[in-house]
């Protein structure tokens, strides 16, 4: 079944847009940890976290930036034909470490050939004036998306995930980071614990107020050696069923500016850790149900912003 005409601004076509061709992302693992693992604010992360933090782990494998980079150029250029890239420094927090140490990291990415763009994934907590200004030199010379995970604009809710930051250390980066000729990326998950429609709501509106350039979407899946997989496994946390992630993800869209560009809107589990829900495996069966539900409801990524923005000023900002 082909995926209908998207009802959203996507990241893709964005890339596509500004590059003139297909730029396709390679993620690297710089072999940097994170102050919600290593005791500076707690140990054992999120409770969603497993010790590979999200990374494919090639830094463990002795894999250099250039090295990882080359493999995945090659690996693109066999599946896509790619001749433009992206690299995505994931694992972990990529801003965690001392200046000197993130300027080497980040040059020897972009003096790779053909490397046009660079993502940054870390905490709002991971960041100050000295790495955001040699993350400006490097936006002077590539486009740079700084990718700030936030997960919930509701601070009950980072409490109980042991996330160790609240929302507004998020906003503090933000302001930080703007005016920098930065793109600014928010990680938000749906499916959190004890998070309803109306948290999901919230978040989405936060998000739309900041003057950020991007949001990934995210579904709270839960696998192997996490705190989450405990819970789950005692009965104490339930997955979502697909079409309810679904009608939040459409909900969520519907809320956030049309001009925000949507880097992704579902997660990538890795199959052999996996404990659930399964159906989060088949990535392009979720998202051509997204589709489908944004043309059930004749709706658009926007749709609802002014109207709710309206509802609660009365009109007048």
């Amino acid at each position: 079944m082909a995926i209908p005409h998207k009802r959203y601004n996507d990241f893709n076509a964005y890339l596509r847009n500004r590059f003139g061709c297909r730029v396709q992302k390679i993620t690297v693992d710089a072999g940097l940890t994170c102050p919600n693992r290593d005791g500076t604010i707690a140990r054992g992360g999120c409770i969603y976290c497993n010790e590979r933090g999200s990374g494919p782990g090639p830094h463990a494998r002795a894999l250099s930036i250039t090295e990882q980079l080359v493999r995945g150029k090659k690996a693109m250029w066999r599946r896509y034909k790619a001749k433009k890239f992206m690299v995505y420094f994931q694992a972990f927090s990529n801003t965690y470490a001392p200046a000197n140490t993130l300027r080497k990291l980040y040059q020897e990415a972009i003096d790779v050939p053909d490397i046009v763009a660079m993502a940054i994934g870390t905490r709002p907590d991971c960041i100050d004036s000295d790495k955001l200004a040699l993350i400006q030199e490097i936006a002077e010379k590539r486009l740079v998306w700084m990718e700030y995970g936030l997960q919930s604009a509701h601070d009950p809710t980072l409490l109980s995930i042991n996330r160790g930051h609240d929302v507004a250390c998020f906003t503090e980066a933000v302001k930080a980071t703007q005016n920098r000729n930065i793109q600014i990326c928010a990680h938000v998950i749906l499916g959190l614990p004890g998070e309803t429609i109306a948290h999901v709501h919230k978040t989405a509106r936060y998000i739309s107020e900041l003057g950020i350039q991007g949001v990934k979407v995210h579904l709270l899946y839960v696998v192997k050696g996490t705190r989450l997989a405990s819970l789950y496994q005692a009965g104490a946390y339930q997955v979502l069923e697909q079409q309810a992630y679904v009608d939040l993800v459409c909900d969520f869209l519907e809320r956030i500016p049309a001009h925000m560009i949507v880097q992704r809107l579902t997660s990538d589990p890795h199959a052999h850790e996996l404990v659930a829900p399964q159906w989060s495996l088949n990535k392009s069966g979720v998202l051509k149900r997204i589709h489908t539900e944004l043309e059930r409801r004749d709706t658009h990524q926007g749709r609802l912003v002014h109207l709710e923005s309206e509802a609660r000023f009365g009109g007048k900002r």
